[in-house]
């Protein structure tokens, strides 16, 4: 670390301009070859992708997306002759549109279940020739264009589906703006200077330009899901920032114990450099973990994110050792309070933190219980937790999925928004009263209102119609109706009259994706658990760390996950954070864990780096665990106050999806970093004394020797000068 450091201190220019060159370079090539964002769900093994993988092999022209339009007038029937003076140009539109393979018309024999009994409301069903996700995100702008269009006084149109809600998009609103202002602001009352302050943001900013373009040219190799951009942004930031600050903040340290600027970044990259490599390599390790659930969504947000954590980690180990051996002398500059203090003779006294320290271990096992406790509360709501994607009623009031999904629940049931996709396969020709017998059977189902006539497919192996269920897709009626159908009622019509049946559809691949996630959770968790747990192990050379960091750590993200499903689920303070109650997104706890596990791991390895350097250099656990606590408080909290900002930041935008991880994470920073790391950790840590160091003798001679305290010489030269704290120095 020394090496690298010192190489580009001494090339300071080459490591910047170098760095800017490959940030433009890889942006300009990312727009000349475009992004081709993509969703992949496909889900091997469940019934869903078995309809797909039936249907795009037998059944073709009903293998893609089915999308409606929803119109009703007010003033009269859905046929009034004003109202089919404009509908009618509009199916001949969409019928034109690109990948639209057949539009059912309300008009028609065909469609009579497309009409409501009040006759004020009917919808159009639009059938595409792929899947929304194989399908351009302007797919469905056509259909929005010719709907708005339509202008008869009394009459409401509106789109939903798949396809649409692609094609609208969503917003994050002015979240990366306010995250980078709320960080600038804390870094400012951190620091007192600008330049200071400047830097973690302008080494984080580098790593992530190049990040989210290495993210854009990974889409030509990899099914990227287009939110996987604004996951990088989030995480990188906040990493970004959080690496750079530790670095300053030893920097800093260092600078005011050898007076020498080349001497302190290398001090400081030694120790704190060696640190955020070891919580980066975490962090990866994390997220790469997403492999484990062999879901191929979950594989583009993992690349996503990681290319992001890797692009700033190294801008953090070359672009920040070279800006601060050039800014050095401005960011050791002491703030306008600090001089006015030297110059009237008051003294700087022992700083916050060191007593805090102090407190805890006063009443180590007090604030052990206490934590332990309120942590407990934070945890309890997890075990309600109900995985599923919820429906097109919390789409952004403004968008037209939202007004389709009230139309038709208005005028026809919640259900109608998400109707079921039922294969039947047989081994010979289907006979038209094997078809009757299945939807008469569907029908008889509790459950469920309607059940469209049967399509055949040109061999007439296959047959496929839609069940509306009474309940809408994401409420645990559907669900259990969805179970159900396959558990009892698939299986009797099996053997009543020779043919299989299965349910498919985008709600009932919905409830396989949750539930396919939901198994495999365990398996992820574990990985990265035992992963992250030998790393630390091997690096710190304690039984005690590694076991310690895994409760810890699954304490913060047990609570974080239970927050988000009181507000997001139970829906308590919802109407603050502007959300309805729905079940939690399958693949929100996943990516939550592998990101919050990575962040919970550097606020560990930061400070449980800074204990162990301590007791290596002392001897004295608890004095270790006093300056632990004392050198790193500060930097810590900071880093949590950035890093909960940019994440509440994103709270901001309109997409549910993205408030209820923004929200996740920073509920777990906040937890981690506030309650953990600062009052349970130390507690724990004092309660256990030396014995958190010891290693049978046969396990250390075995592991390798890896050096996280550095090796610089002015880092031991300065092991006895300590007894003033040097973060209460502004």
């Amino acid at each position: 670390m020394i090496s690298l450091a010192r190489w580009c201190t001494r090339h300071r220019r080459t490591v910047v301009i170098g760095w800017l060159l490959l940030a433009v370079a890889v942006t300009v090539i990312a727009s000349a070859v475009g992004r081709h964002y993509a969703t992949d769900f496909s889900l091997p093994g469940t019934q869903s992708q078995h309809v797909a993988d039936l249907l795009s092999s037998r059944f073709p022209a009903q293998s893609g997306d089915v999308d409606t339009i929803v119109f009703h007038y007010s003033r009269g029937a859905y046929d009034a002759p004003q109202v089919k003076a404009a509908i009618e140009p509009l199916l001949s539109r969409v019928a034109k549109a690109p990948h639209v393979v057949s539009v059912l018309s309300p008009y028609g024999r065909a469609g009579a279940l497309e009409v409501s009994k009040d006759r004020h409301t009917a919808f159009i069903t639009i059938n595409y020739d792929r899947r929304a996700n194989l399908l351009p995100n302007s797919t469905g702008t056509p259909v929005l264009n010719a709907i708005n269009r339509i202008h008869v006084p009394g009459l409401q149109v509106a789109a939903g589906g798949q396809v649409i809600e692609q094609a609208e998009g969503f917003n994050v609103g002015p979240a990366t703006g306010v995250g980078v202002v709320a960080a600038l602001v804390i870094l400012l009352i951190t620091f007192g200077s600008l330049v200071t302050a400047g830097l973690p943001l302008i080494t984080a900013g580098i790593g992530l330009i190049a990040g989210l373009a290495l993210v854009g040219l990974a889409t030509q190799v990899f099914n990227v899901d287009s939110v996987a951009p604004d996951l990088a942004l989030m995480i990188g930031l906040g990493v970004g920032v959080d690496y750079a600050l530790f670095i300053v903040t030893r920097f800093r340290e260092a600078y005011r114990r050898v007076g020498d600027v080349d001497a302190a970044v290398l001090e400081a990259m030694d120790t704190s450099g060696r640190a955020i490599l070891l919580a980066g390599c975490t962090v990866i390790i994390a997220l790469l973990g997403m492999f484990a659930t062999g879901v191929s969504f979950m594989y583009g947000l993992s690349i996503a994110s990681v290319l992001a954590v890797l692009m700033v980690l190294l801008t953090s180990l070359t672009v920040l050792p070279a800006l601060l051996s050039r800014f050095g002398q401005r960011v050791v500059r002491p703030s306008r309070a600090a001089r006015r203090r030297e110059r009237s003779g008051t003294p700087a006294g022992v700083s916050g933190w060191r007593r805090w320290s102090l407190t805890v271990q006063a009443r180590p096992r007090t604030l052990a219980v206490a934590s332990l406790l309120l942590m407990v509360i934070f945890v309890v709501p997890f075990f309600s937790l109900r995985l599923l994607s919820s429906d097109a009623g919390n789409d952004p009031t403004s968008t037209s999925t939202y007004h389709a999904y009230n139309l038709l629940s208005r005028g026809f049931g919640a259900g109608f928004n998400g109707p079921l996709l039922i294969a039947v396969q047989s081994p010979e020709p289907l006979h038209a009263a094997q078809l009757r017998g299945v939807r008469a059977s569907l029908l008889g189902s509790r459950d469920v209102v309607a059940v469209t006539a049967p399509r055949v497919a040109p061999d007439h192996t296959v047959a496929v119609m839609e069940v509306y269920p009474s309940s809408d897709p994401q409420s645990v009626a559907t669900t259990n109706l969805v179970n159900r159908l396959r558990a009892r009622t698939f299986p009797a019509l099996s053997r009543s009259l020779g043919v299989t049946v299965f349910a498919g559809g985008f709600t009932a691949g919905s409830i396989d994706f949750a539930h396919v996630l939901s198994n495999k959770l365990p398996l992820f968790i574990g990985i990265v658990v035992v992963l992250s747990a030998l790393l630390l192990f091997v690096i710190f050379r304690s039984l005690i760390i590694p076991l310690q960091a895994a409760i810890m750590n699954l304490l913060s993200i047990g609570g974080a996950i239970g927050a988000t499903v009181a507000v997001f689920q139970w829906g308590w303070l919802a109407g603050i954070f502007g959300v309805s109650k729905a079940p939690i997104e399958p693949w929100i706890p996943v990516i939550m864990f592998a990101v919050v596990f990575g962040l919970s791991m550097d606020y560990e390895v930061f400070l449980i780096s800074r204990v162990r350097e301590e007791w290596v250099h002392k001897g004295d656990a608890s004095q270790a665990v006093a300056d632990g606590i004392a050198f790193t408080g500060r930097v810590i909290t900071a880093a949590a106050a950035i890093m909960v900002c940019v994440f509440l930041s994103f709270m901001l935008g309109d997409q549910r999806s993205i408030k209820e991880f923004g929200f996740g994470l920073a509920a777990a920073v906040f937890l981690d970093a506030v309650i953990v790391r600062c009052v349970m950790l130390p507690a724990v840590l004092e309660l256990l004394g030396s014995a958190t160091w010891k290693l049978p003798a046969a396990l250390d001679r075995a592991l390798p020797q890896i050096n996280i305290e550095g090796d610089s010489p002015a880092h031991h030269a300065a092991d006895d000068d300590r007894a003033q704290d040097p973060v209460s120095v502004p």
